[in-house]
């Protein structure tokens, strides 16, 4: 395939049936080399075409609360007062800066998750 530019549905569909033909290449051979290329033209056409809006900042937090078994007392623990866990689980406190660097440091959820408006 003669790698160029994804512009159109057409050229992207050409893009992904290639992907699949060279996806097992080996790192460094020929078909490897357009495997890399194809997967960056691809990524860049799927960012600008399809694009992922962040989750809900509380949303993040109950999710990644979720994900380590962790309650309401383990974030009262993390940022400080467990009303104030509820106060931010109920929406009813906006998230401090101060929060935001705790939540990202000890549940490693990222701060531009964080920082929206919800």
């Amino acid at each position: 395939m003669k790698l160029k530019p994804i512009k159109t549905e057409q050229d992207y569909m050409q893009a992904l049936e290639r992907l699949e033909k060279v996806f097992d290449a080996k790192k460094g051979s020929k078909e490897g080399d357009e495997l890399e290329i194809l997967s960056i033209l691809i990524e860049k056409y799927e960012e600008e075409n399809f694009p992922v809006d962040l989750p809900d900042p509380i949303e993040a937090i109950k999710f990644r609360l979720e994900q380590l078994n962790y309650d309401q007392n383990d974030l009262a623990e993390i940022i400080g007062l467990k009303s104030r866990a509820s106060e931010i689980l109920n929406r009813k406190r906006k998230l401090s800066l101060g929060i935001i660097r705790k939540l990202n440091t000890k549940l490693h959820i990222p701060s531009e998750v964080l920082i929206q408006a919800y």
